[in-house]
């Protein structure tokens, strides 16, 4: 069988493998709380266990409830939480505010199983403008597999005498919340730890009222998966404000070369890589200064750390260097779109005032706060200890301004949008990527632009006569490696996208074979075993279809 989140409610559906028949659903009943949920559109999975007799499929609801079903008949298990469900909002720190029906937390991942232990996540509202300065504490917490009994909690935000308190200042730490996990998770059942990718707290591009590093926001923190006990963290950005949260789960590899070692892919396109069992940084990573901003009432980190190696796999920083330039016509008109707004020469270039005092309305950011990569991850070879990461190259204006429905000081500002140069994007291409990256080294071994050209640009008038080499798109590309070949399509979320999937040489980047698909692929494509064959699946979907899973039977 398989199992999937499918309609607009996530019900759980069970499938036969060979033929896509539903052969069980499961839908959740959850009424206003479903009508209130943050992420009931998204992140959609679940999770299975089994002791080797009993079998059972694990999902958190739009609504946040944590559900056991049977794994034959999609019935809740009677011996688990209560009838087979477990209310997660029992137990949150900040959930009770007067003003909201229901608190502001849900999950946009599959819950992560492991050693007879579920670790949830949390997510909330996306951050670009909270609804308050104050929300709900991204707790993440462990509960029995067989009886849904909470076992632990890990505080992402940690109480009095805790560590990481210290690195939150005059008070901010009481009514921040987020810091949630809203990525999936990943584990090593060998040494008993699970890995948590933090988000940003309460504010994406705003920090004023939680001055300080906070701590566990934006770290990578490996706990004990029967108690919850942190073993090792290390943060990635220090008090975001620039939504630089951890998108995807780490990905884990032994290495040819006899190392243990985690991999992070980050929005700002850095590959940070630690020994998973003590934290300690593979290649160093070194804290260097970064700029101060000027809006009233924040707080910056003097410095942020920057990985040595690999080196970065997409743009980092938006200058006039890095303006379209295939006509000198196209140049003019560029630098024309960019006035009025700051540029960022550093991922750490800090936000600025829609209505700043140098007239300017915004930073000019590369890359955006959707990366880079994102939520698609990487995948990693296990023969050869090379990883393939896809990402975009999109810039983002970084504008602030006073939300009137908030009483958080400032948030992004309404209105300010990314200039284009008569619809092409300003920045030089390519605009998708794959990368290779030798992590036994640390060395880039290729790059190639991800999607042909797409005709928005080959027909543009102002581009007519003009030999323009393959420009890709800007999409989210779901990709997948196996032994002989490397899987990837073009994805979603950019203009001129196409449903198609490709076969690449893993050694060399090149095309070898491409698969028309029904639709554009919208989510990670996965491989199993069934009856002797290989199947290759994937959900398409777009142009306002219906999302469908489709499988290829392999030869």
């Amino acid at each position: 069988m398989l199992y999937a989140n499918v309609g607009s409610t996530r019900n759980v559906v069970a499938l036969d493998a060979s033929s896509g028949q539903i052969l069980w659903l499961w839908r959740p009943q959850e009424g206003a709380r479903f009508d209130e949920a943050p992420r009931k559109g998204a992140g959609r999975g679940v999770a299975f266990w089994t002791d080797g007799d009993s079998k059972r499929v694990i999902d958190v609801t739009p609504g946040y409830h944590l559900v056991s079903l049977n794994a034959e008949t999609g019935v809740p298990d009677p011996a688990f939480g209560e009838d087979g469900i477990v209310d997660l909002f029992d137990g949150l720190r900040n959930a009770d505010d007067p003003r909201f029906p229901y608190p502001d937390i849900g999950l946009s991942a599959a819950p992560f199983v492991m050693n007879d232990v579920i670790v949830v996540g949390a997510a909330h509202r996306v951050g670009m403008r909270p609804r308050s300065k104050a929300n709900v504490k991204g707790d993440i917490r462990g509960f029995d597999a067989r009886t849904g009994e909470l076992l632990w909690t890990f505080r992402t935000i940690p109480e009095r005498g805790e560590v990481g308190f210290e690195s939150w200042l005059d008070g901010g730490i009481e009514f921040t919340g987020n810091a949630g996990v809203w990525a999936p998770m990943s584990g090593d059942p060998e040494l008993g730890l699970v890995y948590l990718p933090v988000e940003s707290a309460t504010g994406d591009r705003y920090g004023g009222d939680r001055p300080g590093d906070n701590l566990f926001s934006d770290s990578i923190v490996a706990v004990d998966i029967k108690t919850g006990e942190r073993q090792w963290h290390y943060q990635l950005t220090h008090h975001d404000i620039w939504d630089w949260d951890i998108p995807s789960a780490p990905v884990l590899s032994d290495l040819p070369n006899g190392r243990k070692i985690l991999m992070s892919v980050t929005k700002q396109n850095w590959v940070y890589t630690f020994d998973r069992e003590t934290g300690e940084p593979i290649w160093p990573i070194e804290e260097q200064p970064v700029p101060a901003g000027d809006v009233p009432g924040e707080w910056y980190s003097p410095t942020q750390p920057f990985p040595t190696r690999p080196a970065p796999y997409d743009r980092q920083g938006f200058t006039e260097d890095d303006l379209i330039d295939w006509t000198p016509e196209i140049r003019a008109l560029a630098l024309e779109a960019i006035e009025g707004f700051r540029l960022a020469p550093s991922v750490y270039t800090p936000p600025s005032l829609a209505d700043a005092d140098d007239g300017t309305r915004g930073v000019l950011t590369l890359p955006s706060a959707t990366g880079g990569a994102n939520w698609e991850g990487s995948a990693i070879d296990p023969e050869t200890g090379i990883l393939y990461v896809p990402s975009r190259t999109a810039l983002a204006v970084m504008s602030l301004g006073k939300d009137e429905d908030s009483d958080l000081d400032l948030s992004a500002a309404f209105g300010v949008r990314v200039p284009r140069v008569q619809g092409l994007e300003i920045v030089k291409p390519p605009y998708g990527r794959i990368t290779a990256i030798d992590m036994n080294s640390g060395d880039h071994l290729w790059m190639i632009a991800n999607a042909d050209t797409p005709d928005q640009i080959k027909n543009h008038r102002l581009l007519e006569g003009v030999d323009i080499e393959r420009t890709g798109i800007p999409t989210r590309s779901g990709i997948f490696v196996t032994k002989t070949l490397l899987f990837v399509g073009e994805g979603t979320g950019g203009r001129g996208a196409s449903p198609i999937f490709r076969a690449v040489d893993k050694a060399t980047g090149e095309i070898i074979a491409e698969l028309d698909l029904p639709n554009n692929q919208s989510g990670l494509p996965f491989t199993y075993e069934h009856d002797g064959k290989q199947y290759l699946a994937m959900f398409v979907s777009g142009g306002g279809q219906a999302a469908e899973l489709v499988a290829y039977a392999l030869p």
